[in-house]
């Protein structure tokens, strides 16, 4: 008979190859921007495994796969892989993944243990216990199949040979070949028998194949003589011989005697260029076949998302009965929902986690989605609902409509959780979930702002006490001690030195001048800024004296307690954009003026580190989700008057770049637009470099009438007739704080909704008139909404209003230039954003504005520490009022968060318990452990 038709695996691979690009260059005409995603993990430094691993580089570049090699050391343990295993699991983007083999290290690796870790859907070498599972029970569709066993079917079908009803023989066991070509041929109805080394009647065997593989791992072990006539013999060895011949000694030969085999068999692959070209091909194959599937099943851009269905009750029960009827989404659910991998997900718990600043780092070449700030008119005692909408618009957004949504939320205090307001997790069907933990400890960034921000307290007074009690030299000496015979600055005080332009880095080398100026801050008591601060509302810390044991020698002064979220640090929290950025400001901090008039800084302090060390966890953004399954960041809660009142930009820009450029970001300005708003524009924004798409302006019939005069109301005392009953005169009056409001937003060039958040005692009539005239106020749409009792249903009509706005044309502008010398910014808020004529400096506000130019802090943004409930400085003005003089009493700078903040009239940074505190109602159950009450 004729010699046998050579099976070139060059060719074939080769026209696989080709088949490939054409398929990824389709994937790709259809999703830009996708590309199928091939991770290859590297343990050690074998040659042979270098080799084979620039092949499959080469290979996935000319096709287009995304390959990434990873490359462990030869010292790295089984949890050092099993972690790499775990983040390559959860990256998105990583559609194949191998670990190349043999695993080169000096520690004890469990070699099945790491395959089996390995993804099964990512597994493309078909080496984990699960495909191989699926392949034994012919699930082919289902697995992936080890790759030189899928090239030697590949080269079968070359021949046009029918495999089903043939007779098959596979020579080898192993779990990379043999087995898996047994099950493979089988599953393909051929006839089996597995044979090995101790099969006793191997050639009486192999000569019954019509389809021969063999893969013994033995030289020329199958004998040409052995081969039944016409048979397809496929030899995946690879062997090396003695050959003097050769320049190396050696030659490559295969399990089969090649030149005898090939006078009997009809098909046969040649060693070298047989099935080893097809082995990387299959797993170039097998990754395209993965990303396929990933499509399939995930629409890039989409989250593949599980959303919660809620059963709706009415009357509608209280918040935490509803939150703790439902059963939240485990969050490591939630952060691979969203597309978050599990070494950026520190877990606090089941239902929350933070996330690390590495997923910006991993993200930032993403576009950003569309970006909504939720607002409301002037607040009032009635309430508006700001936190339950922006619960209710993502619900709605993601829940109902399907897009990818995230809210961005502050976390409350526990001051008003406790006192007068309480919680803060929304309200109704439109809550983030669980509440309790929500408006409790959460993760303990609160109490870490506490602990650095009386760190900063007690070194201020400390180095005074210090400075008074000690010489220069005995100052020195303590302040760079000799270690061992040796002075060394620290980095700090290299620092402080620079700032004071004495250029030596040898203690030695200063001179007494200089040691002097090193030493001496020289604060002036009269000066301090920095207060104590606690996250519990008591009124008797508002003014204490500090100083009075006989150890403090006679130094005391009179300073007070502020609530934990009206701390400096709170605000740097929420307006850094990653660890270094917080580091800066920190140190950047004011904390009182030297007595030669110059500003002291916690840098000067010398403790800008030791606050970053204590607030590295807490500017992880905090993970959490709303009762329909929504994801949600809680993140920083500062003040609305004194700081500006907005959740963190590091929150905002994880967001942005986790929904992708379809999705939405929702998040929310504290206190009315006028306040919340305008901080969000003119301080956030500037310093995010974010631009919003939309404002989302939240109103309410009731707290309308109020403003159109409506009599005062008593929390607890049932509402006047005003409120219960059908009103237009008294609503459309109320309007104008509406009207102003809208003309605020659209002044910084952004379309402008209005959620017309609906009571059950507001009439079609006056629902539609606020509607109505919202729009001739200017407003793209406005919207009646029922999410308090609905959930995310009662606010569709509200998220399809944001979806066309957010599509509309947007110029976004700031409202002043930094530039501008201070008291003109402050001039321009008062009249463009308030409706003042003009403004009054009080004498202690001139001299701020003078001390603070000279400084060099002229150029902050402003941020106007106002009453919310007026747009004047007169909270008992409502409405839209005009042609007032806006007092400004006084000036005070907060350098690292980046703003000076104007005092209007009198208010109180440590709110105090009111006579029936929150508290009452709050309880423990002994044996759930749940939390009983009202939050």
């Amino acid at each position: 008979m004729a010699p046998a038709e050579v099976l070139s695996g060059k060719i074939v691979s080769a026209q696989v190859r080709e088949r490939l690009k054409k398929q990824v260059v389709e994937m790709k005409e259809k999703f830009p921007g996708f590309r199928p995603g091939l991770a290859i993990l590297q343990v050690g430094n074998r040659d042979d495994s270098n080799l084979y691993i620039n092949m499959k580089l080469k290979a996935a570049a000319e096709i287009g796969i995304s390959a990434n090699h990873i490359k462990l050391p030869n010292t790295a343990t089984e949890a050092d892989v099993l972690k790499c295993i775990a983040s390559l699991n959860g990256d998105p983007a990583v559609h194949g993944f191998i670990v190349q083999l043999p695993l080169d290290t000096d520690k004890p690796i469990n070699t099945e243990k790491i395959t089996n870790a390995v993804a099964p859907e990512k597994d493309v070498d078909g080496l984990s216990s699960i495909n191989a599972g699926k392949l034994s029970r012919g699930d082919l569709g289902d697995c992936f199949i080890p790759c030189t066993p899928k090239g030697c079917m590949e080269l079968i079908r070359q021949t046009g040979i029918q495999v089903a009803g043939k007779r098959a023989v596979v020579v080898g066991r192993s779990k990379i070949v043999g087995a898996p070509m047994h099950d493979l041929l089988l599953w393909n109805h051929a006839t089996v028998t597995t044979c090995h080394s101790k099969t006793s009647t191997l050639a009486e065997e192999v000569g019954k194949a019509d389809i021969l593989v063999v893969a013994a791992g033995k030289a020329e072990m199958v004998k040409g003589e052995w081969i039944k006539p016409g048979a397809i013999v496929i030899d995946c060895g690879i062997n090396h011989v003695p050959d003097s011949t050769k320049a190396s000694g050696k030659r490559v030969v295969g399990d089969v005697a090649y030149s005898t085999a090939k006078e009997k068999a009809s098909y046969i692959t040649p060693v070298p260029g047989g099935v080893g070209p097809m082995t990387v091909a299959m797993l170039m194959q097998s990754t395209v076949e993965s990303a396929q599937r990933f499509l399939e099943k995930f629409q890039p851009g989409k989250w593949n998302i599980q959303y919660n269905q809620l059963t709706l009750k009415m009357p509608v029960p209280s918040d935490i009965e509803i939150s703790q009827s439902c059963i939240p989404k485990p969050i490591d659910q939630v952060a691979r929902e969203v597309g978050l991998l599990p070494d950026e997900v520190e877990l606090y718990g089941q239902t929350k986690a933070k996330v690390h600043l590495s997923a910006l780092k991993r993200l930032k070449n993403q576009p950003d989605g569309k970006y909504v700030v939720v607002t409301g008119i002037t607040p009032t005692p009635l309430g508006e609902g700001k936190s339950t909408t922006t619960v209710g618009l993502v619900q709605a957004l993601g829940a109902h409509l399907h897009q990818n949504a995230f809210a961005c939320v502050r976390q409350p205090s526990q001051g008003p959780t406790f006192g007068i307001k309480g919680g803060a997790a929304g309200g109704g069907y439109c809550q983030i979930t669980p509440m309790e933990e929500f408006n409790l400890h959460l993760t303990g960034d609160i109490h870490a702002i506490t602990a650095a921000n009386n760190l900063v307290a007690a070194a201020v007074d400390a180095r005074i006490f210090h400075e008074l009690t000690q010489t220069d030299q005995a100052l020195y000496n303590r302040l760079v001690p000799s270690v061992s015979g040796v002075r060394k600055f620290s980095d700090i005080q290299i620092r402080r030195l620079q700032k004071l332009g004495i250029n030596k880095t040898d203690p030695v080398a200063l001179t007494k001048e200089e040691v002097n100026l090193f030493v001496r801050l020289d604060i002036d008591p009269g000066t301090i800024t920095w207060q104590r601060v606690l996250d519990t509302n008591d009124r008797f810390l508002r003014k204490i004296t500090i100083g009075q044991s006989p150890t403090e020698k006679g130094f005391s002064r009179t300073a007070q307690f502020d609530i934990t979220v009206s701390s400096e640090i709170m605000a740097v929290l929420a307006l850094s954009d990653g660890l270094d950025d917080m580091k800066k400001r920190l140190g950047r901090m004011v904390v009182a003026s030297s007595k030669r008039g110059e500003p002291v800084t916690t840098d000067d302090l010398g403790v800008t580190g030791a606050l970053a060390v204590l607030m590295r966890d807490a500017v992880k953004p905090n993970l959490m989700q709303t009762l329909e399954g929504t994801p949600v960041f809680v993140h920083a809660g500062p003040f609305a008057n004194i700081a500006h009142g907005n959740s963190s930009v590091l929150a905002d820009k994880i967001a942005l770049k986790l929904v992708g450029k379809e999705g939405f970001v929702v998040t929310e300005a504290g206190f009315g637009a006028d306040i919340g708003m305008e901080k969000f524009f003119n301080i956030k924004c500037r310093y995010s470099g974010l631009r919003p798409h939309v404002v989302v302006l939240v109103a309410t019939v009731r707290a309308l009438k109020m403003h159109g005069g409506g009599p005062a109301v008593t929390a607890g005392v049932p509402l006047p007739k005003e409120y219960m009953e059908e009103n237009l005169q008294l609503l459309t009056r109320g309007c104008s704080n509406l009207n102003k409001q809208i003309q605020n937003a659209r002044m910084f060039g952004v379309p402008v909704v209005v959620a017309v958040n609906a009571f059950k005692t507001d009439t079609k009539a006056e629902l539609a008139l606020v509607v109505q005239l919202a729009k001739e106020a200017g407003a793209f749409d406005a919207v009646e909404c029922t999410h308090w009792a609905e959930g995310g249903k009662g606010a569709v009509a509200l998220a399809q209003a944001v979806q066309r706005a957010s599509q509309a044309p947007s110029n976004f502008r700031f409202l002043y230039n930094v530039e501008l010398p201070v008291i003109d910014k402050i001039r321009l808020i008062a009249q463009q954003i308030y409706g003042a004529s003009d403004i009054e400096l009080l004498p202690e506000a001139q001299e701020k504005v003078t001390l603070y130019t000279k400084q060099g802090f002229g150029n902050l943004p402003i941020c106007m520490a106002k009453t919310h409930l007026s747009l004047s400085h007169d909270p008992e003005q409502k409405g839209a009022p005009t042609g007032f003089i806006l007092p400004i009493r006084d000036i005070r700078a907060s350098v690292g968060a980046g703003f000076l903040y104007p005092l209007v009239g009198t208010m109180s940074t440590m709110p105090g318990l009111p006579t029936r505190p929150c508290f009452y109602d709050i309880d423990l159950d002994p044996v759930s452990g749940e939390v009983n009450g009202l939050f």
